[in-house]
């Protein structure tokens, strides 16, 4: 089962946001912030059930899992 992608989070009051606390400047960020997540989720959602099974992971995040394992040459292991 696909479950939507938040696209809007807006912390609590005491709740900060994590990218207030991650370095602009680092690659992976920046890079995270460039991948076509709609993209990503319009191309893989066809392979979801609506309704049937656990609710899945981002795909946001098994894509970038995925090229971070192939950059990194980590095994799955690793990366999970």
């Amino acid at each position: 089962m696909l479950t939507p992608s938040e696209t809007f989070h807006q912390p609590g009051l005491f709740e900060t946001d994590l990218l207030l606390q991650l370095d602009r400047a680092d690659p992976l960020l920046k890079l995270a912030l460039e991948i076509p997540r709609h993209e990503f989720e319009k191309a893989f959602s066809i392979h979801y059930t609506e309704g049937v099974g656990a609710p899945s992971k981002p795909i946001r995040l098994m894509v970038g899992l995925l090229l971070l394992k192939q950059w990194e040459n980590l095994s799955e292991t690793v990366v999970l």
